[in-house]
């Protein structure tokens, strides 16, 4: 399969580094010490107690390059409409566009590029941690979860998972892929969104009572937009998970937090704010929702206002 991973961070280089094992793939990012170190050497990734070299080919931009089968997206969210525009020649007729990012709400921006049964979305449970350039630590290794919006006419995602697998992946294809997102979105939009606006640790909402109130009420609105949009959610045992762990992770930091705390951008949008867009669609009410992504925005210009 000819695959552009666009996106040369932790994940990126993970899934461009295993799938150039039996794939056409191409690393594209804009940083030119990271590209120039893999052309150069290789992308070194430790997993499983050793150093792994890979060696997908790299470039800075996609110029000159013909149509791909496969885009992975693995840019932040808010620079997914910007990535997608900035490699026009990498859509064709059949090229596919797969997200495995944060949030939900991705196909929006994915479907002005390609038609909506060209749209692939998930998650994955693998991690990693970026050591230097083209110098990746693979941690956990988990599922790959896939699904499409549409039917799968062309058979596209049994095709990706033989690929994916026999490259040392594990794919699942879920027949209700927003299911999945909403179940891994109920956490983030409570603990990311309370502890980005509060400049906390995630321990700091179980154990405080005001702060957990406002973690339920955006919880509260998250469930009811699920249920509009006929999703399961049981709020009772929602909120029992997102006390365990904030209370597990007395120190941990959600990523929108360490954002606002350096000064970056946050990737707000693609999760309080997706709950917004589909409230809004199905005439729910989520007023918290509202003013925590507008909080949120306000704290991201603080340092530059």
């Amino acid at each position: 399969m000819k695959i552009a991973v666009i996106g040369a961070g932790a994940m990126g280089s993970i899934y461009g580094g295993h799938l150039s094992l039996h794939n056409d793939v191409t690393l594209i990012d804009t940083n030119p010490k990271v590209i120039e170190t893999v052309q150069q050497n290789g992308l070194k990734i430790e997993e499983n107690e050793q150093e792994n070299i890979y060696r997908p080919a790299a470039a800075i931009s996609s110029e000159g390059m013909e149509p791909v089968d496969l885009i992975i997206l693995f840019v932040k969210a808010l620079y997914s409409k910007a990535a997608l525009s900035g490699n026009r020649n990498l859509i064709g007729s059949d090229t596919y566009v797969m997200t495995l990012q944060n949030g939900s709400g991705h196909e929006d921006i994915l479907g002005e590029f390609v038609p909506q049964d060209h749209i692939i979305i998930g998650t994955t449970e693998d991690n990693g941690a970026v050591l230097g350039f083209g110098h990746i630590r693979h941690g956990g290794v988990g599922n790959t979860n896939v699904g499409m919006l549409t039917e799968d006419k062309e058979n596209f995602l049994n095709r990706l998972k033989e690929s994916f697998d026999s490259c040392g992946f594990n794919v699942r294809i879920h027949p209700n892929i927003q299911q999945l997102i909403w179940d891994k979105l109920f956490t983030n939009v409570s603990l990311s969104a309370v502890t980005a606006v509060l400049q906390v640790n995630i321990g700091y909402i179980a154990a405080n009572e005001y702060a957990w109130k406002m973690t339920m009420a955006l919880l509260h609105e998250a469930v009811e937009t699920a249920h509009a949009l006929g999703l399961e959610a049981d709020e009772e045992k929602l909120a029992e998970k997102i006390k365990a762990t904030s209370a597990g992770s007395p120190e941990g930091v959600t990523s929108i937090c360490a954002d606002i705390r350096a000064g970056r951008k946050t990737e707000v949008d693609t999760i309080s704010g997706s709950v917004v867009r589909a409230a809004h669609k199905a005439g729910i009410p989520v007023p918290v929702h509202e003013f925590v992504v507008n909080t949120i925005h306000a704290l991201e210009g603080r340092d530059r206002g």
